[in-house]
């Protein structure tokens, strides 16, 4: 007697997911923590010496957290108004914010006391920055100008101007402690220089400028604004170098993180890209539970922080690798107890085979019953892969007929539905058009009766999903036609000068060397 073979549905299983390094490394940030502030996050800075102290600003307040205990360990509270933009020095000393009363405050980190008190915009400050040697701070206002203050003196030394509508973003140069960049509504990007004390580049990014930052060089900044981040070459005269379109709602933020290789941008489509510096792709992201509107990352990768609309901060903290152990396995066998190895070195004694409900039906021909226990709720919708494999079986058997035949109207919408909503998967889709075709079949001369009944509306609505299916196959088509046309004049194409014609032609490469990055 032949040994009954179960069902096999791992030939329905979904690819496999290739995991990245960059995958690996940032999934390793975990679970977030949620901790609720008192407004809109207004905006994140990590301090950039240990223990990587970040500071949130949000409502009247600036509250620093320890990234370790996730715990507020300083709270700022000098502020009349909301305040903005509270942001380290690169000595983690000093912290300067701005408000909504257009004042500047310079306060000393550990004692929380306002060293230095800048008056003079006429309008809100959003964003305040240090430059480079530290000796300076940078101011951008709702009033359209650009303070430069000396934190020695207190002075005021120069109001730069030349945007015309609120100025939301900007940031300092790394290197030189002359260059300031400031991003207005009015889409325009400003670089001043100190010295010249006047604007020496302006570049347009086509959206209001949300976010601007450098890179470590210097040489190239990039801005967010829109549903784009733009990078540009400020040594070429703010050449654009790349487009990066990946977010469908308007980019909020833009954060530098593992030494400048890598670019987060965060957005009110709740997720935050990672892009690859070298390269301006997408190499992982991560989902939110609302809007964001800002974000920092610790110089070391451990810590990220994302703020969002709702008031609440998502602080990421990297978990460390558990040990690569197998447990061994303790089971109770009567009145012994005994201690099973690792599965390469267990011996096999016996082999005792458990089927399925549906596997056991088959092997007694019942394949009502086998169709049943596979249509059940749970495994439809967990493992539809096992439902789809049972009536594969059946088709093979020619026993469908026999399964569908005098079903009562339930359970006959569920198969239906369960067609509707399988159909268009690319695994399942070759079985279940012989399914649906051996379903109507079976039932061709009832379907009049089923009118205006649940079993009409569902054979309606299978019939809807496949004219939906039947159009998308033919876009598809015609766009596969259209990439085809494309690829032949490519290819066909004549060589643009003698030297071109000489050497072998390669259309792709040719293209490819001509072009400039841009990343829709």
């Amino acid at each position: 007697m032949s040994q009954f073979k179960k069902t096999d549905s791992k030939i329905y299983a979904k690819t496999a997911t290739v995991l990245s390094p960059d995958t690996i490394y940032w999934k390793k940030l975990g679970v977030p923590t949620l901790v609720k502030e008192f407004g809109a996050i207004d905006y994140i800075d990590f301090c950039p010496v240990e223990p990587y102290l970040f500071a949130v600003t949000a409502s009247v307040r600036v509250q620093i957290y320890n990234p370790i205990t996730k715990l507020v360990v300083k709270n700022i509270t000098k502020f009349q108004e909301a305040a903005h933009g509270g942001s380290f020095r690169k000595d983690g000393n000093l912290l300067v914010a701005g408000d909504e009363l257009g004042k500047v405050r310079l306060f000393d980190v550990t004692t929380r006391t306002i060293l230095r008190y800048f008056e003079g915009h006429k309008a809100p400050v959003h964003r305040t920055f240090f430059t480079a040697d530290g000796h300076h701070v940078a101011s951008f206002s709702d009033d359209r100008t650009v303070g430069y203050w000396d934190i020695a003196t207190e002075n005021h030394l120069h109001t730069f101007t030349g945007h015309e509508d609120y100025i939301r973003a900007g940031c300092t140069s790394p290197v030189s402690p002359n260059i300031i960049l400031s991003g207005g509504y009015d889409r325009k990007i400003r670089m001043y220089d100190t010295r010249v004390k006047e604007c020496v580049m302006t570049v347009d990014h086509g959206q209001p400028v949300e976010s601007l930052v450098f890179l470590p060089s210097g040489g190239i900044f990039i801005s967010a604004g829109g549903t784009s981040v733009n990078v540009y070459d400020a040594l070429s005269g703010g050449r654009q170098l790349a487009q990066l379109s990946q977010h469908h709602k308007t980019v909020t933020c833009l954060q530098l993180a593992s030494d400048g290789k890598r670019l987060f941008s965060g957005s009110l489509d709740r997720h935050v890209k990672v892009y690859d510096i070298a390269t301006y792709q997408v190499v992982h992201t991560i989902d939110s539970s609302n809007a964001i509107l800002s974000l920092g990352i610790s110089k070391n990768d451990d810590t990220l922080v994302t703020g969002m609309v709702d008031g609440l901060i998502a602080i990421y903290r990297r978990e460390g690798d558990p040990r690569d152990e197998q447990p061994t396995q303790r089971v109770r066998k009567g009145h012994h107890q005994h201690i099973f190895e690792p599965a390469d070195q267990q011996v096999e004694e016996f082999k005792f085979v458990r089927y399925e409900g549906h596997d056991r039906a088959l092997r007694k021909y019942e394949y009502k019953k086998a169709l049943d226990a596979v249509m059940a709720a749970k495994v439809r919708g967990m493992w539809p892969e096992k439902t789809v494999a049972l009536i594969k079986e059946l088709i093979r058997r020619k026993g469908l007929h026999r399964a569908l035949d005098d079903r009562s109207p339930e359970s006959l919408v569920h198969f239906i539905n369960f067609l509707t909503r399988h159909i268009g998967d690319y695994r399942f889709t070759p079985v279940l058009i012989d399914a649906g075709n051996i379903l109507l079949d079976v039932y061709e001369d009832s379907l009049e009766k089923f009118a205006g009944t649940i079993v009409g509306k569902a054979f309606v609505t299978l019939a809807n999903k496949l004219q939906t299916e039947e159009q998308l196959v033919q876009e598809f088509l015609n766009l596969q036609g259209m990439l085809d046309m494309i690829s032949v004049a490519a290819d066909t194409a004549q060589p643009d000068t003698v030297d071109d014609a000489i050497a072998p032609y390669d259309a792709s490469n040719k293209a490819k060397n001509q072009t400039v990055i841009s990343v829709d």
